[in-house]
Order: structure tokens, then C-alpha cells, then sequence
């Protein structure tokens, strides 16, 4: 346990930027706790995890990192030693030699997941009918606009790298479950954080639970931050921990 005070990097996925982390900073910035997003080209897997070590490294202390959907390889793959905790949010986990597209396309999709082709340049892009149809079906329509609005394209390269050995090996790690996902199916969510032996919660909620289930992230990140920080957060004024488990 680190006598430092511990803060919260957050890392977005695909098809978003920092903005989509908002419910997230705000309430933990609203306890006191160190918060920031770490921004991330998406150009390839190398480019994004120099990106999130940098972001670390500008913290200046011990870390609790946590990623959404793609962003999970990038986690798994970032070699800071200030990281303490990992958290995956409906995220993405290969395993040493794995790509991202390997367990993005584990399971069959959902109907109402997209056909994705790359642009002439290489990049991957959203349709905005996917918003409400498959990446935030349960966030309300200012979101959905919002979201589809700010989509940041992912490259290729990015999900055709083989990964290294994951953190999550030697680090403890938490994954929360978006059983309602449509875009990652949730039997391969299940199947990744069996295989690294996370500690699994699990939420009745889309692809997006920082904007439509901020409450189920945030006691998620609590729990990570209280095991491996002497100064737990609050969540709305409540110490972590105290508040039920999903």
C-alpha cells in the first residue's frame, strides 16, 4: 500500500476522446481525487501506450489506470512503474502475442453492431446511426450526437499489433462488465476477465458506462483505489466501499 497520494489516470477507447470520461472526472475531481484523461492518438498500439506512459509520468505518483474498450490493450501494455491498479471498463484484454482484433472478434457480434471498414488512409470510423444503435444505446439523444459528433477514428495498425506481456499479470485488476454491450460481446468480456483473473463486477448497461452507468465506473475505481492507497476516495460523500456492490 503507497503512502503517496494516489491518482486516477483514465484512458479512452476508440471512437472517443477525453469528453467521454466527464461523469467520471467531475465526480472524482468533486472528492478531492487526483483525476486526469490521457489522450491517445489511436494511430497504433506503440504510439498509444507511449501516449498514457507519458500522461503517467506527468502525474508525478502512484496511479490507478483505467481504460475503456480498446484502450484495455493499451493498459495492458504500458510499462510505467508508477501503475499500482488496473481497471477495465467493458474493455479489451489480449494476452502476450494477441492482437486486439483476436478477441474483439471472438464471439459473434451483436446484430445491431456496425460493419467496420477502413478509409482510404487506414482509419476506422463510426457511422452515426451506430451511436444509438450499438456503441450508447441506453445514453439519451444530446449524448448520442455528442458522442458521434466527437468520434476520434482508430487505426488499423492499432488492433493488427501483437501485444507483449499484460500488466494485468502483475498488477491487481478490476473489470466491470457491460452486459448490455453490443459492441464488445459481453460472453468475451466474461471470458477476459476470467482468464486474468480480475476481480469481475458486472452492470446492466451498453458499451458507454462512464456516461450511462457513471455510478457502477466510479465504485469500481473506488474499490481499486482503496486497495492500493492509503487515502481512499469518496463517492458522493461516502467513503469507498461503503456504498452496495452490483
Amino acid at each position: 500500500m503507497s503512502t503517496e497520494r494516489m491518482s486516477v489516470v483514465l484512458v479512452h477507447g476508440a471512437w472517443a476522446d477525453g469528453s467521454s470520461w466527464r461523469k467520471i472526472i467531475t465526480a472524482l475531481n468533486r472528492n478531492g481525487t487526483p483525476v486526469i484523461a490521457a489522450p491517445i492518438p489511436l494511430t497504433s498500439l506503440n504510439d498509444d501506450v507511449d501516449a498514457v506512459d507519458r500522461a503517467v509520468a506527468r502525474v508525478g505518483g502512484p496511479v490507478v489506470l483505467v481504460g475503456h474498450a480498446y484502450a484495455g490493450a493499451v493498459l495492458g501494455a504500458s510499462r510505467h512503474e508508477q501503475v499500482r491498479a488496473l481497471v477495465y471498463v467493458a474493455a479489451l484484454a489480449p494476452d502476450e502475442h494477441e492482437t486486439v482484433a483476436d478477441v474483439f472478434y471472438r464471439d459473434a457480434p451483436h446484430p445491431n453492431a456496425p460493419n467496420l471498414a477502413p478509409d482510404a488512409d487506414g482509419y476506422l470510423w463510426l457511422p452515426d446511426e451506430a451511436f444509438p444503435r450499438a456503441f450508447a444505446q441506453h445514453a439519451d439523444a444530446e449524448d448520442q450526437v455528442l458522442l458521434a459528433a466527437t468520434q476520434r477514428p482508430i487505426a488499423v495498425a492499432c488492433i493488427q499489433e501483437p501485444v507483449p506481456a499484460p500488466r494485468w499479470k502483475t498488477l491487481p485488476t478490476w473489470y466491470l462488465r457491460a452486459e448490455e454491450d453490443r459492441m464488445i460481446n459481453a460472453e468475451t468480456q466474461s471470458f477476459m476477465a476470467d482468464r486474468m483473473g480480475a476481480r469481475l463486477r458486472s452492470h446492466r448497461t451498453d458499451h458507454t458506462p462512464s456516461i450511462t452507468a457513471p455510478e457502477a465506473v466510479l465504485e469500481v475505481i473506488a474499490e481499486a483505489y482503496a486497495e492500493v492507497s492509503a487515502e481512499p476516495p469518496a463517492i458522493d460523500g461516502e467513503p469507498a466501499g461503503t456504498s452496495g456492490r452490483r
